[in-house]
């Protein structure tokens, strides 16, 4: 089995930093990888604790008397200077749980309020997200949302405009724009549920 010898973080920011992993494969050779986390220290990395705390959250909410659209937000992301849909989502702070930080975060980016519900643990767990890069996992909290859509919560580096996406919409979206996968993969599921029962996916056996 491969190994690793030394880790070495390089950088000291505050929201995300780079480690310099000089590793073994199995078959002996030397070599250098390169590792993304939000860990603030070496010790924190998951690699050395081995517990997967998630350090994000991602929201599908639906937004509608019948519950007939999905809260999106299209965002400029400077890894690929443009704009890009996603679910809206945010870092879990320290004392938060799931659910606390996903009804803070939709607060924070759509203005919206956030009614969380009560899911199987295997779908609101924490997974990894881009692991040939980071460390990072975050769990995914559903619900509905309600209330006015507002920009009074957006940071200065925040580029949001917040869509609310019918089956129609979801399918042009996803032929013609930039989309994150995990938003992709959930928008695919919305557009073939029976309408009368939302989430299905979630409660099928």
């Amino acid at each position: 089995m491969s190994k690793i010898e030394k880790v070495t973080k390089t950088t000291d920011n505050r929201f995300l930093n780079m480690y310099d992993l000089d590793v073994v494969t199995k078959t002996g050779h030397k070599g250098l990888y390169h590792v993304a986390s939000r860990a603030k220290d070496v010790s924190d990395l998951k690699l050395n604790t081995h517990v997967n705390k998630p350090d994000g959250v991602i929201i599908y909410a639906l937004y509608g008397e019948k519950r007939e659209q999905v809260v999106l937000i299209r965002q400029y992301r400077f890894s690929i200077g443009g704009y890009i849909y996603e679910f809206p989502a945010g870092l879990v702070d320290e004392g938060e749980n799931y659910h606390q930080a996903g009804v803070r975060e939709l607060k924070e980016e759509t203005g919206l309020t956030f009614h969380p519900i009560e899911v199987d643990e295997m779908y609101s767990r924490p997974y990894f997200t881009t692991i040939g890069m980071t460390d990072e996992s975050c769990a995914a909290v559903y619900g509905a949302a309600d209330g006015v859509i507002s920009r009074n919560g957006l940071e200065d580096g925040e580029e949001i405009e917040v869509v609310l996406a019918d089956r129609t919409e979801i399918r042009r979206i996803l032929k013609e724009e930039n989309v994150s996968l995990m938003c992709a993969y959930m928008m695919m599921h919305f557009l073939y549920e029976d309408p009368e029962k939302p989430f299905g996916f979630l409660h099928a056996e």
